[in-house]
């Protein structure tokens, strides 16, 4: 994103490490997007055109032992979206802190590492949280370092009902073009009771194409609720401006009275410069695993960064 402004700052490194002044640089960028979206035919729509806009504030800066800082923040329709604060320790790892955002560390960075070339196929779909790992990034302690040639992070929190959640994740290259990864979270969900989950899989690029498997799963307290998820994808290049991707999920409840849940979608994008025209088409049946439920989704969206 190009820069719209930059301003000089001048700051005194505090307790974290010990150091003298740094000097850094504030800068400011900005995203927009005009989007048409198209919902299910038996829900109720309204105006179809929306729009969201982005703006980040980032800086950072190098400290004399060789450390740096960086940080930002995002406001999306001019409130609060997210914000972090990065502490590159070099060798010994990067350490931070986000809130509203994993900061690429742990389980949420490896939610869905399919190819896509717009939308996951489960996005926007009324079951789009069945069978996907999340974990909560209110102010998030994280951390991530290299080791034996595999990327390795992990992070915690504290939860407003009094407990807490943890997970791990890892990736790394056996071979060219391809990434095996796998990451574990354990979260509160209440007095007694925690759920676990579970996400690996495996990507292949060769050429212009890309192919992908995943498989989640998360595992409750409660009885008779675990949920699998199976994740089928490809994307291929046409050029170097213009993507294409195909895939599929089914979601299997373990309550046997459950349909699996499958979705499917098609997405494409082009890119010109700082502006991206996208297109996605999802489709999911029995949905929740309710039988003859169904759902559907189409967008089409046009960003510009600046």
């Amino acid at each position: 994103m190009t820069n719209l402004k930059k301003l000089g700052l001048t700051a005194l490194a505090g307790s974290l490490v010990a150091t003298t002044g740094y000097a850094g640089a504030l800068d400011v960028s900005g995203a927009a997007k005009v989007s048409y979206t198209s919902a299910d035919e038996t829900e109720i729509g309204g105006n179809p055109y929306s729009m969201t806009r982005d703006i980040t504030f980032s800086g950072s800066g190098e400290m004399d032992n060789g450390m740096t800082v960086s940080y930002f923040q995002m406001l999306s329709a001019g409130g609060f979206s997210s914000s972090g604060i990065t502490l590159d320790m070099g060798d010994a790892g990067t350490a931070t802190f986000g809130n509203g955002s994993s900061m690429g560390n742990g389980l949420a960075s490896y939610d869905d590492k399919m190819p896509t070339a717009s939308e996951q196929v489960w996005d926007d779909m009324d079951g789009q949280l069945n069978g996907v790992v999340t974990m909560s990034s209110a102010n998030q302690i994280g951390y991530r370092t290299s080791m034996g040639g595999a990327n390795v992070s992990a992070n915690y929190n504290k939860q407003a009902a009094g407990g807490s959640q943890y997970s791990v994740g890892a990736d790394m290259s056996p071979m060219d073009g391809m990434m095996v990864f796998a990451a574990f979270g354990d979260k509160y969900a209440g007095p007694n009771a925690t759920t676990d989950e579970y996400t690996f899989g495996v990507t292949y690029t060769t050429g212009a194409t890309t192919l992908g498997i995943q498989r989640s799963s998360i595992d409750k307290t409660t009885a008779n609720a675990d949920q699998d998820r199976t994740h089928l994808a490809a994307s291929f290049a046409v050029n170097e401006d213009l993507s294409i991707s195909w895939g599929m999920s089914t979601v299997e409840f373990e309550n046997g009275t459950l349909t699996d849940q499958e979705d499917s979608g098609f997405g494409i994008s082009y890119t010109m410069g700082s502006m991206s025209l996208t297109a996605a088409a999802n489709n999911s049946d029995n949905v929740g695993g309710a039988s003859g439920t169904d759902d559907t989704h189409k967008e089409v969206g046009l960003a510009f960064a600046f």
